[in-house]
């Protein structure tokens, strides 16, 4: 299983790498080899407005169906349209794969998520 540093995570397996005041959201890959092969995404729209914990999208496999949340507040200033026509890429790249970009105001909401160490323990006790 890879987990990469520098990134924040969930305990609902995305990841969130941070830019700036924009948040670049995906599926690690842990979720990616539960769910098995990945067949078809589900994003939001640009300008599409969330607060942390809503759901951001749905990423669909052969297994099944789940939702994908975000964990920050803030507007959808991008998604990854690539993702539309080959969300198989979520499999072979998970953290090259992001979903959605969000545009953040609130950064205190970034210390409620896992470093990559804090993410691993997480993993292995729910294995």
């Amino acid at each position: 299983m890879e987990i990469e540093k520098g990134l924040k995570y969930t305990k609902e397996h995305e990841w969130i790498r941070v830019e700036g005041n924009k948040a670049y959201i995906g599926i690690t890959d842990y979720a990616q080899r539960h769910l098995g092969d990945i067949v078809f995404v589900e994003l939001p729209e640009v300008d599409d407005e969330f607060n942390a914990g809503d759901t951001l999208g749905t990423v669909e496999s052969v297994k099944a169906v789940s939702d994908v949340y975000t964990q920050i507040s803030g507007q959808v200033v991008e998604i990854n349209e690539e993702l539309l026509d080959n969300p198989g890429m979520m499999n072979k790249e998970p953290y090259e794969s992001w979903l959605a970009c969000i545009e953040f105001t609130d950064t205190s909401e970034l210390d409620q998520l896992m470093d990559a160490e804090d993410y691993k323990k997480f993993c292995t006790e729910e294995d």
